[in-house]
């Protein structure tokens, strides 16, 4: 294996998790931005009201795009063993 052939391993691995955890992510701070915006406003300050929402939105959104996020693992899994298979 060169160094271009792990190198592109790396990248694609990286996009790999950067497209898997963007909707959790985004989705995190959409929701904590909104619950900063309403705490701003009516100067409640409770440490639950930013967990439990958050923890809520981010389950309901992996539960949503759960067939996404495998497919983008399963098609990393294909493109490195297709490597393996193939001798780089």
């Amino acid at each position: 294996m060169s160094e271009a052939d792990a190198l592109d391993i790396v990248q694609f691995a990286i996009w790999t998790v950067l497209m898997t955890s963007a909707p959790a992510v985004l989705i995190a701070m959409l929701v904590g931005v909104g619950i900063a915006l309403v705490q701003a406003l009516t100067q409640i300050q409770e440490i639950t009201l930013t967990f439990v929402p958050k923890i809520i939105a981010i389950l309901l959104t992996v539960s949503v795009s759960a067939p996404f996020m495998g497919f983008q693992v399963g098609r990393l899994t294909d493109v490195i063993f297709s490597r393996i298979s193939t001798g780089f």
